[in-house]
Order: C-alpha cells, then sequence, then structure tokens
C-alpha cells in the first residue's frame, strides 16, 4: 500500500518544485546559467569564425575579414606548401609528440617513486620539485642558450638547430608540476594490488608497467595531453633553439609570416592557424574517454 501511495507523492513534489522555479526564483537559480553558458559559447565561437573567415578570404588582410565569409578562396590553403608550413607540422608532431610521451614516463616514474617507496630525503625532494615549477622555464631561456651553444661543439644533434636539443629542453621541465598530479592520483591506487602482485612473485618493474600504468591512465592521458598542447604552441624557447627556417616548428614558422607587418599575409597565417588546430582537437577527441573515465573505481574488490 506504501508503495502506491508513494508513486503520487513523489509527482506531486516534483510538481510543485517545478511550479516554484518559475520567475524571479528561475531566473536567480537556474536562468543566469544559461545566459553566462551562451555568452562563454559566444565568447569561443566568434574568433574561431573570424580565424576561418580569414583563412578562405581573397583579400589576405584582417581588415577586409571584419564582414565574415565575404568571400571564398583555397588560395591561403595552397600557399601553405610554399611557404612550407607542412615541414614545420611535421617538426612539430615530432617534437610534441616524442615530449609527450617522455613526459609521461619521467612523470610516472617519478611518481611512483614517491608513492610506493619510502626513502630518505622523500619529503625534501617533493618540496623542491613544487618551487622549482614557480620559476617558468622561458625564465632560463639565455642559460638554455649558452648551454646549447656550448654542447653543439661537442654533441652537434644535441645543440642549437636541433629538434633533438629542443626535445631535451622541453623534457627537461616534465616533473614538477607533472609528478604532483601523477603523485595524488598514484596515492588513490590501493598498495594491496602491489602486495598481491608481489606474492606472485612480480617484480616493481612488473609492477609499474603491468598494472599501475593501466589503473592510471587517464592521468597519463591528461598529462600527455597538456605536455603535447604546451610544447605545440611554445614560441620563445623554439625561437631560441631553432634558427634555421627548414627547423621551425608551427609557432615559430606562422610567426615568421606575420612579423613583418608591411609584408605580412594575414590569410596565409590564418589558413596555417586553422590546419595547425586540427591535431590538437583530434588528441583531445581521441583521449576524451580516457580523460573523463575513472579506471581504477572498483579495483580492489571486498
Amino acid at each position: 500500500m506504501s508503495q502506491v501511495t508513494a508513486a503520487p507523492v513523489r509527482a506531486q513534489t516534483s510538481n510543485i518544485r517545478q511550479d516554484g522555479l518559475r520567475g524571479r526564483r528561475w531566473w536567480a537559480e537556474i536562468g543566469w546559467r544559461h545566459v553566462v553558458g551562451v555568452a562563454m559559447i559566444v565568447v569561443c565561437v566568434v574568433p574561431l569564425l573570424y580565424v576561418l573567415s580569414a583563412s578562405v578570404n581573397p583579400d589576405g588582410t584582417l581588415t577586409g575579414s571584419n564582414q565574415l565569409f565575404s568571400g571564398f578562396t583555397t588560395a591561403n590553403y595552397a600557399e601553405l606548401e610554399e611557404r612550407g608550413f607542412w615541414g614545420w607540422a611535421r617538426n612539430s608532431l615530432v617534437v610534441c609528440t616524442v615530449t609527450a610521451l617522455g613526459t609521461v614516463v619521467l612523470g610516472a616514474s617519478a611518481a611512483y617513486a614517491f608513492s610506493r617507496f619510502r626513502f630518505r630525503g622523500r619529503r625534501g625532494s617533493l618540496t623542491s620539485l613544487l618551487i622549482a615549477q614557480m620559476f617558468p622555464q622561458t625564465l632560463a631561456f639565455v642559460a638554455i642558450f649558452l648551454l646549447l651553444l656550448t654542447l653543439s661543439k661537442v654533441f652537434p644533434a644535441i645543440g642549437l638547430n636541433s629538434l633533438l636539443g629542443l626535445i631535451f629542453v622541453y623534457l627537461g621541465g616534465a616533473l614538477g608540476a607533472n609528478t604532483f598530479l601523477m603523485y595524488g592520483f598514484f596515492n588513490t591506487v590501493p598498495q594491496e594490488l602491489d602486495e598481491a602482485a608481489k606474492l606472485d612473485g612480480a617484480t616493481h618493474a612488473q609492477i609499474f608497467w603491468g598494472i599501475i600504468m593501466r589503473l592510471v591512465s587517464p592521468i597519463l592521458a591528461v598529462v600527455g595531453l597538456l605536455s603535447f598542447v604546451s610544447s605545440f604552441g611554445d614560441f620563445l624557447l623554439a625561437k631560441v633553439v631553432l634558427q634555421r627556417p627548414e627547423q621551425y616548428t608551427v609557432a615559430v614558422g606562422l610567426y615568421s609570416l606575420a612579423a613583418d607587418e608591411r609584408t605580412a599575409r594575414w590569410g596565409v597565417f590564418a589558413a596555417g592557424a586553422v590546419v595547425a588546430a586540427v591535431p590538437v582537437v583530434l588528441l583531445f577527441l581521441l583521449l576524451q574517454k580516457y580523460i573523463v573515465g575513472g579506471l581504477t573505481a572498483g579495483s580492489v574488490k571486498g
């Protein structure tokens, strides 16, 4: 009998709530969120439409793109090959992919050590990483330039004008915030899994690669994505290390197209910006399920 009467009561309560959220109260609790959401969508979408319009504008100027999609041409995209854009894109993909993978491996290794082992200086090391991360890597670009200039005389492969040298520069800042981010996630993985694996004869390397790395894949995806995006859009360090046009990354190459405002081809610049955004969007869509998912949930059964 109670179950029969419970449904009408819940329906009546729901109707009362819906009737109550009207007028000023609806705007105070829900309506303003819709307004803010629409405003943020407009703020984010309008610049994208402007760049896309400039990339297909035959006029090739920013002032001529004030009227969105007033003209249409693919000449700006065709000119990217003449400017060497695809070589820059290839360099960026190589540098960013290797940097992202290296950042994930280095950060995960350090986080695993801090999370699972107890050793002297552990807390001091974590604090040192946090303090070092407070200073951006770009503050050391003079020291990085002098260091690579000296290394290029001994090891040209990791000196100036070297993609490998730029990768090493990026990996030099791989720890820090990434380690702290992974460290907190590693602590959520129960240590009972490690103990059970040790009873079966597994080594620390087998536990790390075979068990832990699979369970913490969401945070690996987040760190890899952040590393890829930050290195893909970096300009200052890439400009310091790479000085020949054939070694440019996308950020440095696009800057060279618009460095001189008197001869800048803004249409080609906008076309390059549109194409450069594609890998980042595709990577985000590919890793979205790992970012949202929580693979550690339910890993230990009582």
